[in-house]
């Protein structure tokens, strides 16, 4: 059951909204004992990664294109580093209207660029970051009255909270903890908002502690400054100015939560560290939130028995070449038997 119906009552979706769905939402809550065993916690993990184009955007992007088609939208338009694009392209593609995306040149995973061609988007790379990409996608959608899919699309964020609701639904409670990747901050704070949601409607007692996590070299939340040129492995988060920081900062201010950067090397170690211990493939990104958990258990600053709940933002198929370029390549032998008893070991 997608996202507009199983939630049509708490979405703004009326008789005139298109009934818009593939079946996004209902991702899997998992728990994982060895990670969190090894962390002192009951550590759970959303994986997002299950939706329809890969990643979490799908979850936002379904109320946005609807709405959009009830306002007559002839096309839509967007920027990403990536996931966006992906999910924008699939959407337009579904309803039959045309999508224009916009990335920064040579700064995107062969995945989701693949998937933004493969669903009939028109690609357009830019020579510049993302930021400068945002700024050029809004002006063009005002320009030609083109539908604006990215988070500044308030539909986005409302239909991203169904993930903190989902999470309340299959826990049964609130989680002591949520640990999110963190890039243009849209994600965190639907979170935050759909957690409240639950409490204001009596559904949930209390509220978690919000811990966002960014890359070292794209973590303006951290440092409290401009990051004019954001590089990291983790090329969802890769954002230097984060439409949704205000209500980001909020969000962590309010519940008690915090920000924190990890390293690429970090990052990537817990990449494996999901996948060997976990069974669970993620892209860079989503392995931010891990990779803080291990340094803050490192660092003494983990709360030992704390439920927490990570959000796995996208699938690892996103970015092939960096999970090969450390995870190793096959072994190779020759077709007689004997090879294959001396590769067993």
């Amino acid at each position: 059951m997608g996202v507009l119906k199983r939630y049509c009552d708490r979405l703004p979706v009326t008789d005139k909204t298109p009934a818009v769905n593939l079946e996004e939402g209902s991702t899997p809550l998992v728990r994982l004992d060895r990670i969190g065993g090894a962390l002192g916690v009951e550590l759970w993990a959303k994986l997002e990664g299950c939706n329809p184009s890969g990643s979490f955007k799908d979850r936002g992007m379904v109320l946005a294109v609807a709405k959009a088609l009830e306002d007559g939208a002839r096309a839509l338009v967007c920027a990403s580093t990536g996931n966006t694009s992906a999910s924008a392209a699939a959407y337009a593609a579904h309803v039959g209207v045309p999508c224009y995306v916009l990335l920064p040149s040579g700064k995107v995973a062969l995945g989701k660029l693949a998937q933004a061609l493969i669903y009939g988007a028109k690609v357009i790379a830019i020579d510049g970051n993302f930021d400068r990409a945002l700024e050029m996608a809004r002006e063009a959608a005002a320009a030609r009255s083109f539908a604006m899919v990215n988070s500044v699309n308030p539909y986005r964020l409302i239909a991203q909270k169904t993930g903190a609701w989902e999470i309340c639904e299959s826990l049964g409670r609130v989680p002591d903890i949520h640990a999110i990747p963190v890039g243009n901050a849209c994600n965190i704070s639907a979170y935050w908002a759909g957690y409240r949601d639950f409490r204001e409607q009596g559904r949930i007692s209390s509220l978690p502690r919000m811990f966002g996590f960014q890359a070292e070299g794209a973590a303006p939340l951290v440092t409290n400054e401009p990051c004019p040129n954001p590089e990291t492995v983790a090329t969802a988060i890769r954002i230097g100015n984060p439409v949704s920081a205000d209500l980001a900062r909020e969000a962590v201010r309010d519940s008690g939560g915090e920000f924190n950067s990890v390293t690429d090397d970090e990052i990537l170690k817990a990449q494996l560290a999901l996948a060997k211990d976990g069974g669970i493939f993620a892209e860079p990104a989503s392995c931010a939130p891990l990779a803080g958990l291990i340094k803050l258990k490192a660092a003494g600053r983990l709360p030992e028995g704390a439920t927490v709940v990570m959000i796995l933002t996208g699938n690892g198929l996103k970015d092939p070449d960096t999970a090969l370029a450390q995870a190793g390549r096959p072994v190779k032998i020759g077709s007689s038997f004997d090879e294959l008893m001396e590769a067993l070991v």
